[in-house]
């Protein structure tokens, strides 16, 4: 699925700190050989400060038929969270999820009907700023394809990087991601997330939701636009979103 949970702050001691919200996966594998690059660019009213995402980027290339290698991570610009002017004056990049997705069961009922089963897991590197140690990351993946619907059940945990004299974030995710085909040619598809992390650490815990609209330009070219929404203190109130997702066959 084509969309974006691009809400995010990992900040310096200098400035405010807030643990990057969950974003749920789909169970969609790029075929052996194929590259797909998946960006979104927009605006968050956070829950500290305004911040412009440039951009939330997800790699991902086809190893196998049922093998695929993921490289997630956001760069954002952000700003002070005291009211001053400084609307946007230091960089705020997220750390790296370098994962490896394996789609394990595949039970086709018919070409509208489908259950799926799948695991997406590796490590969290230490890009963000003022960032130490090397996390992981795991979700459990269900999928269901009924008609024009798909739908993909996320839960995992995570153990992440952390700054410095900070306790390590660990916690528990869940989301569900929904992609719904609006026409019978696969142009005109209704995007939708919603996620909720819970925190072991004193990172607050999350609840947000995405909605949006896909256009398909070409089979490798996919258009998006997509706003959001956060339903607790944790969360950021809202963002707005523009992707992008060009595909490339490199083998």
């Amino acid at each position: 699925m084509r969309a974006a949970f691009a809400l995010l702050l990992v900040a310096s001691t200098a400035h405010a700190k807030r643990h990057p919200q969950f974003e749920p996966t789909d169970l969609e594998l790029e075929d052996s050989g194929v590259m797909e690059l998946d960006l979104q660019v927009g605006v968050v009213k956070g829950t500290d400060a305004h911040r412009i995402v440039l951009p939330d980027f997800e790699l991902d290339l086809g190893l196998l038929d049922n093998v695929e290698l993921g490289l997630d991570g956001t760069y954002s610009i952000a700003g002070q969270p005291d009211g001053t002017p400084r609307f946007l004056d230091h960089a705020a990049p997220d750390n790296l999820w370098a994962s490896l997705k394996v789609g394990l069961y595949d039970g086709r009922e018919d070409p509208d009907h489908a259950w799926a089963l799948g695991v997406q897991a590796g490590p969290k590197l230490p890009v963000g700023t003022d960032q130490h140690g090397v996390g992981v990351e795991g979700l459990a993946l269900i999928g269901r394809v009924h008609g024009p619907a798909h739908l993909v059940l996320g839960l995992g945990g995570l153990v992440d990087p952390h700054a410095t004299a900070a306790p390590r974030p660990w916690g528990l995710e869940a989301g569900l991601d929904l992609e719904l085909d609006l026409d019978d040619v696969n142009h005109w598809a209704l995007l939708g997330e919603v996620a909720a992390s819970w925190f072991g650490s004193p990172d607050p815990t999350q609840c947000n939701a995405t909605l949006g609209l896909q256009y398909s330009a070409t089979p490798k070219l996919d258009l998006s636009v997509v706003g959001a929404i956060g339903f607790v203190p944790g969360s950021d109130p809202y963002g707005l979103f523009f992707g992008v997702s060009p595909k490339v066959g490199l083998w």
